[in-house]
């Protein structure tokens, strides 16, 4: 089976970003099956160009990286252009792949979802719709999206899309009512999880620390986008309350300060690091991105790990890619996010739930886990455990490639 994945935010392993895709499109060709990728020729999360332009690997992978306005970070209306223009030159590109049995389109961005669909009515195959967070929903409800014409427009593409869908795939549980009340007609979950073969709980990350400079301390990393919707200014004001903090070094009569890391780019990154710097914030340091295939060394550095979204309901929906890598990691978390996450970090036993929006609560369930490095320790290996037994990669792709097959015969 050939099958055409339309993804604008695609990310290899050598990039910085998700890379689910990239993961879940190896064990495709694993089965037998051919996979061509059409993204972005610009990285969703740098705004630079990736290392490749088109590579290809084993010969059953294909990347085509397809022109996109490059501004998407300056404003929501430059980032509009960038969708539209990647709407337009992927279904270009697209025309041009030749005996594909099946699409998969992918949201956000939700135009992409209107290209796979196009493709799939003209080449009259087979139409898979997988829904990564609920756009428009998410958009308007942080605000980012206000126009009531685009908002009007938005939601009857969505609901376009999940009507002429073959299926409508969600990475969260959270998502289900929702596709299934603006009309899908059959509903795959397949949810966010982990590979946990690349990562070892047992690594220290000793070289990050010493080539970031914070060796001998309580590292606390956040690891993702710095956007508006990740809300790190909370993070920021609970590096305040915690600047004069120390903590004891287990084995030791010494003492170790905490540090907070902020790992990634984003539209918000700059006005972060204006902030952190007018706060006066030693005890806070930016690192740019790294590639997935450095993400196992980066999280060895950390004793534990942040997941924060802004305090809006509609937030309570979703799986976030960056929770799961954390307890792959085997160290634990530190989450101010609530709903259907927070569900299974409980379930694992592998984190402190913080509320979301508060800084004081951030900054004592942070205390908390660095006055107790021995219980710290094994909520992240029971984190671990939990991917290991629930949401492994290698299994979540089998169920994808069950979907998959089924919808070519």
């Amino acid at each position: 089976m050939h099958i055409l994945l339309i993804h604008q935010a695609f990310a290899a392993v050598n990039e910085p970003g998700g890379t689910r895709h990239h993961e879940l499109a190896r064990y495709l060709v694993q089965r037998g099956h051919r996979v061509t990728i059409i993204a972005s020729s610009v990285s969703y999360i740098t705004g630079s160009a990736p290392p490749n332009l088109t590579e290809k690997q084993d010969d059953d992978i294909t990347i085509i990286r397809a022109y996109v306005y490059q501004a998407h970070h300056k404003s929501f209306v430059h980032r509009v252009f960038a969708f539209v223009s990647f709407m337009a030159s992927s279904f270009i590109m697209g025309l041009r792949v030749k005996n594909v049995d099946l699409i998969w389109g992918t949201s956000p961005p939700i135009f992409q979802g209107f290209t796979a669909w196009a493709l799939s009515s003209l080449k009259g195959i087979p139409f898979l719709f997988e829904v990564r967070d609920l756009w428009p929903a998410f958009a308007i409800s942080v605000g980012v999206l206000k126009n009531g014409i685009l908002i009007r427009a938005s939601e009857w593409l969505e609901r376009f899309l999940y009507r002429g869908a073959d299926r409508v795939m969600v990475n969260s549980p959270g998502y289900v009512e929702h596709v299934r009340g603006l009309g899908a007609k059959r509903v795959e979950l397949v949810p966010n999880g982990a590979d946990a073969g690349m990562f070892d709980p047992a690594k220290k990350g000793a070289s990050f620390r010493e080539t970031h400079s914070i060796k001998s301390k309580f590292v606390v990393l956040y690891a993702g986008a710095h956007g508006m919707s990740n809300d790190l200014g909370v993070v920021l004001e609970a590096a305040k309350i915690l600047q004069n903090e120390s903590v004891p070094i287990e084995g030791t009569d010494s003492s170790a300060s905490i540090q907070i890391v902020l790992l990634g780019d984003g539209k918000e990154k700059l006005n972060l690091q204006v902030q952190a710097a007018e706060m006066g914030l030693k005890n806070l340091s930016f690192i740019s991105s790294v590639p997935k295939s450095e993400m196992a060394v980066a999280l060895a550095a950390a004793d534990a790990c942040i997941a924060i979204l802004k305090p809006i309901d509609m937030y309570k929906t979703t799986y976030p890619n960056k929770v799961f890598d954390y307890m792959a990691a085997g160290r634990p978390v530190v989450l101010a996010i609530d709903g259907v996450i927070r569900e299974v970090v409980e379930a694992a036993g592998c984190g402190i739930f913080s509320e979301p929006g508060d800084a004081i609560a951030l900054a004592e369930a942070i205390k908390t886990l660095a006055a107790d490095p021995a219980r710290s320790q094994k909520m992240g290996l029971a984190g671990r455990r939990y991917i290991e037994e629930h949401l492994d990669r290698a299994e979540l792709a089998e169920q994808l490639t069950g979907i998959l097959e089924e919808m070519s015969e």
